[in-house]
């Protein structure tokens, strides 16, 4: 295989973004880094490199361990990448989207201003 690619193309391979434009956009907006170190799209990647990715809230984190020929299937990305993301990222994920949800019946309508006004105090609450 290859011996190195230009990051923008592979993190599209393997299915971290869905277009190669949104991965070069990501790296010029400053969200990927190889060993701490922002990069442009157009930086050649090597097997081994740590790819960090931050994606608000959170920040993942990934290994390359090979290059593919073209754009892979989702099951078969995992053989060129491993997901180095910790546990507590996935966590700190999950508890934002608990905090953010509220039951309503199904049916009743969308929340008057009241009600959202409530609802609204009730999150704030929450947060502190």
């Amino acid at each position: 295989m290859e011996e190195s690619k230009r990051i923008d193309k592979w993190l599209w391979e393997v299915r971290v973004f869905k277009t190669r434009s949104q991965a070069t956009l990501a790296c010029r907006s400053g969200k990927l880094k190889i060993e701490d170190q922002i990069v442009k799209p157009s930086r050649e990647l090597h097997q081994g490199d740590l790819v960090t990715y931050h994606q608000p809230p959170i920040t993942r984190t990934y290994r390359v361990l090979d290059f593919p020929k073209s754009r892979v299937g989702a099951k078969l990305a995992a053989d060129f990448m491993e997901e180095l993301t910790p546990e507590e990222e996935y966590q700190k994920l999950k508890l934002i989207k608990e905090m953010n949800f509220e039951y309503r019946d199904h049916g009743i309508g969308r929340p008057t201003k009241r009600h959202r006004r409530d609802i609204d105090l009730l999150k704030k609450r929450w947060k502190e």
